[in-house]
């Protein structure tokens, strides 16, 4: 290897020393191993990963997987970055040191401990949250120590008086995915979703989304047909995950989160007319655009699912924006949004003929011959040929729809 510099594209070089052995790119977290050499943290992590147990460069045998910061080393690297900024040089960040388990057990025990005061258990909570937003690592660590149930029992222990320390709980909670058996032991018990309920309309809008993550996730996590509909069938709960949906755009988590809640309750089929009740139409039809694409996807859906049900069918198709929405969806986001739009079109055009109508005014019939030619699902395509189909009387006379060149008579069912 050089001992020196070596050029870059951008007309700098950067120091041998300060290049991991490794990826032979700059290090942001220099760590010393067993042997004396120093690694990127990044790199000598995801080479002890793949099972190697020897140092890279000396091949001696590696006594112990202790990493150590080389702050020294760190320093001077960002020196360097400093000192060439005017070659278009970024200061690496200081890296946040990983949690010691010795540190998260200890933390963990005293916010269990209802002999400890509270403010020391939730301070241990704060704690534990602010190392698990850190890094993935942190939060793998936590989770290794049993975490989920020591949150669930201080998040469900005095619900009356929803103090700090249940939202705390729960805020930390939702940061973990639960195994199915947890979340059968929040479903099965109604007064810990009647609780849950209740939060989706506290005074914070944190809490309130918190609550509406941990409700999907219990939702989505529990196979139990019965204990699904038994949580959808609380009083409010779609009032509440709505509502979210309708915080204003300086809050996105709660845009994310109130559409993955609102998705895996409208699957429980027998009630999905609450959701309708609760303005489920209005609200999505209003908030579509504001969707990045895995949620446009899923809003899409929630919309196909609801159109299945009379009352849902009936609330979209009385907003003026549904149908030229949804036309102009299909094949602009995903092909999956495609599908799940042109499945929301055909249950409203098959029960209105206003609906028919209203595609036709919003140019569906350009949009489902680029969507059967397309290389969209088969599923989206099978809709297409079957809303061709339907809404063929309805084209203009001088349309291509009337054409004795366009035959859509190959209908594949569902």
């Amino acid at each position: 290897m050089p001992g020196s510099l070596e050029p870059l594209d951008i007309s700098v070089q950067i120091p041998y020393h300060f290049r991991c052995p490794i990826s032979l790119e700059l290090m942001r977290d220099p760590v010393t191993v067993s042997t004396g050499q120093t690694y990127d943290r990044s790199s000598i992590e995801s080479w002890v990963a793949t099972g190697n147990t020897t140092c890279p460069v000396t091949r001696a045998p590696l006594t112990d997987f202790t990493l150590i910061p080389n702050h020294t080393l760190r320093r001077l690297i960002q020196d360097w970055c400093v000192a060439n900024r005017s070659f278009g040089v970024e200061r690496i960040p200081t890296p946040k040191q990983p949690a010691e388990p010795a540190l998260v057990r200890s933390l963990l025990n005293q916010a269990a401990s209802v002999s400890n005061p509270h403010h020391t258990r939730l301070a241990a909570l704060r704690r534990l949250r602010g190392l698990a937003r850190d890094s993935d690592k942190n939060r793998s660590l936590i989770s290794s120590y049993n975490v989920r149930e020591i949150l669930v029992n201080l998040l469900f222990a005095d619900t009356a008086s929803n103090s700090d320390l249940n939202n705390e709980s729960l805020a930390l909670l939702v940061m973990f995915p639960l195994k199915e058996p947890e979340c059968v032991s929040i479903a099965s018990e109604p007064d810990r979703i009647a609780y849950l309920s209740k939060l989706l309309f506290h005074s914070s809008i944190e809490v309130r989304v918190n609550s509406a993550a941990l409700i999907e996730m219990v939702v989505a996590g529990t196979r139990s047909s019965d204990l699904r509909a038994q949580i959808s069938s609380v009083e409010e709960i779609f009032e509440g995950v709505i509502e979210i949906l309708r915080t204003p755009l300086s809050h996105p988590r709660a845009l994310k989160i109130g559409i993955k809640a609102l998705f895996a309750l409208c699957l429980v089929k027998q009630t999905r007319h609450k959701a309708v009740a609760a303005g489920a139409a209005e609200t999505l039809i209003d908030r579509l655009a504001d969707f990045d694409k895995c949620d446009a996807e899923r809003a899409l859906a929630t919309i196909e699912l609801l159109c299945r049900v009379q009352d849902g069918c009936a609330a979209f198709a009385g907003h003026a924006l549904t149908v030229p929405l949804l036309v102009k969806t299909i094949l602009k986001i995903s092909d999956r949004a495609t599908e799940y739009a042109a499945g929301a079109l055909l249950a409203l055009c098959s029960a209105s003929e206003q609906s028919q109508g209203e595609a036709v005014c919003a140019g569906i019939l350009t949009q489902l011959l680029l969507l059967v030619q397309s290389d969209c699902t088969d599923r989206a395509k099978r809709k297409a040929q079957m809303l061709l189909k339907l809404l063929r009387d309805s084209w203009p006379e001088d349309s291509v729809g009337n054409s004795d060149d366009f035959v859509c008579s190959e209908v594949v069912p569902f």
